[in-house]
């Protein structure tokens, strides 16, 4: 079946409901749910069903598009409190390990197969970095709650080192194409690609929430279309300057989930789910794009680069990177297992096709093969790993992310009316200016006998009585703080 302007639609939408309910069972059974995405893709494909899909340059457009929308929605959930105390530990993994894990693989396929060893470094580096649509996905359907700020350590990893593996990738396949490329200009590249990256990144993220507090929309659902706006621009301005725009968007979304702008709580739930509906159709093309009669003469040799991966690269990358660190062995341990491939290999594999070098559908079947193996080994074992290593944490005293916050808040129990003073300094400022205690709202606003339902542009004048809700009357002297008012005693409620 090939696919038309006629029939794209409705199979693509059975497809994204199979999926859907694939997903729901999945867990009951101990299957990611990223394979059987995979696996529905492949099924509905050329060995399958017969649907016809044999185009590269499509699939690595689909992929680029829901990486940013991946990445983007990891970053806006990333708590910079608790990534701060593990920043060195999340560089050094996200650089010098993915270096290290692309260049063991990469030795020690050249020794078992009959690839050059730039084909062989080429294949490495493809692979050389943790997925973050795995890592996220996983991690947190499994809810998996850990010691040591390991989850943290993990989603930071996962979000900033597709840089590294992407610089990688083109510099290995420029030698591969170009044997006599100096090492002097492929270190220049990698500068150029993680400053830019990483400078921009910040950059668009104060102009983007400048942007989404500045311009008055109207319309509250324009605020994330407006959002979906600012992040392309962040990753094809960076792209085109030379940095590198993955990283650029992680940073970008990393910077305004920890600030406070416009509708935040809407947007960061549309990204959540849109982040889901990427991760389907992007497995589904990738799963499209794979002939399983192509892959399977391959298992030997993918499964031996596969194992080698999991057992000796990614702990060599992990350990000797985080030498510096104090840090017990079974951390070290945990940190290696949880070094899953998923689409990101996939998707880079596309870059060897286009270019069209002779080895490439090889390599794009073995890294196919490697993802494939690294999901069901690693993904369906994370939480017996983390108790057999004694690194797992009740799930009463997990960390919340600033989206499980919001999914998560409970009801407010308690509520005060409170007058503004015409002289207060919060006069004329916006409620999105205020620093508001994250645990109340402001429910209501009564103006001149009017009440008014608030959002963060609305403006504070003088004699409003602000309706505020909160989880607890001791949660409310916050509140009194930030509206620089006297706190009262609320011994009487409590």
């Amino acid at each position: 079946m090939n696919l038309t302007i006629e029939n794209i639609l409705f199979v693509g939408s059975i497809l994204l409901f199979l999926s859907i309910l694939a997903g729901k069972t999945s867990y009951r059974f101990g299957v990611p749910t990223l394979i059987l995405f995979l696996g529905i893709g492949m099924l509905a494909g050329t060995d399958g069903l017969g649907i016809e899909f044999n185009n590269p340059t499509i699939a690595q457009f689909i992929g680029i598009v829901a990486l940013n929308f991946i990445l983007f929605s990891g970053g806006l959930d990333t708590n910079w409190k608790s990534i701060k105390p593990v920043l060195g530990q999340g560089i050094v993994l996200s650089t010098l390990g993915v270096l290290i894990t692309a260049i063991s693989l990469g030795v020690f396929f050249w020794a078992i197969s009959e690839f050059t060893i730039f084909e062989s470094l080429l294949l490495g580096a493809i692979v050389s970095s943790t997925d973050a649509a795995a890592v996220f996905s996983i991690l947190r359907s499994k809810s998996l709650a850990l010691k040591y700020k390991l989850r943290s350590t993990l989603e930071l990893e996962s979000g900033s080192n597709d840089p590294m593996a992407y610089v990688l990738t083109i510099a290995f396949l420029g030698l591969v194409t170009n044997p006599d490329m100096s090492f002097f200009s492929l270190l220049a590249l990698f500068f150029q690609q993680m400053i830019l990256g990483a400078a921009l990144g910040l950059a668009f993220g104060w102009l983007s929430k400048l942007a989404i507090n500045k311009i008055n929309l109207g319309f509250e659902g324009l605020y994330p279309v407006l959002l979906i706006s600012l992040m392309f621009i962040t990753f094809s301005f960076t792209d085109f300057l030379g940095g590198n725009g993955f990283l650029a968007v992680y940073l970008c979304a990393v910077y305004l989930g920890n600030q406070d702008f416009i509708h935040k709580k809407t947007i960061l739930k549309l990204y959540d789910g849109l982040a889901w509906l990427m991760q389907i159709v992007l497995f589904l093309t990738l799963g499209l794009l794979v002939n399983p009669n192509e892959v399977i003469p391959l298992a030997g040799i993918g499964l031996a680069a596969s194992l080698f991966l999991i057992f000796v690269a990614r702990p060599l990358g992990v350990f000797l990177s985080l030498i510096p660190f104090k840090m017990k062995n079974r951390r070290r341990w945990y940190i290696s297992w949880v070094g899953l491939r998923g689409a990101v290999p996939i998707v880079f594999a596309t870059y060897p096709l286009i270019a069209g070098i002779e080895k490439a559908p090889l390599i794009f079947n073995i890294v196919f093969f490697i993802s494939v193996t690294s999901v069901l080994i690693q993904g369906t074992t994370l939480t017996k790993v983390a108790d057999l290593l004694k690194v797992s944490l009740p799930e009463k005293v997990k960390p919340r992310s600033p989206l499980d916050t919001f999914l998560r808040e409970g009801p407010k129990t308690a509520m005060v009316e409170i007058q503004i003073p015409e002289n207060n300094p919060i006069v004329g400022k916006k409620i999105l200016e205020l620093g508001f205690p994250k645990n109340a709202i402001i429910a209501m606003l009564k103006r001149l006998d009017k009440y008014l339902t608030p959002n963060g542009t609305t403006e504070i004048l003088g004699g409003d009585t602000l309706i505020v809700l909160a989880d607890s009357y001791d949660n409310l002297k916050g509140v009194y703080e930030v509206l620089h008012l006297p706190i009262p005693d609320f011994h009487d409620e409590d």
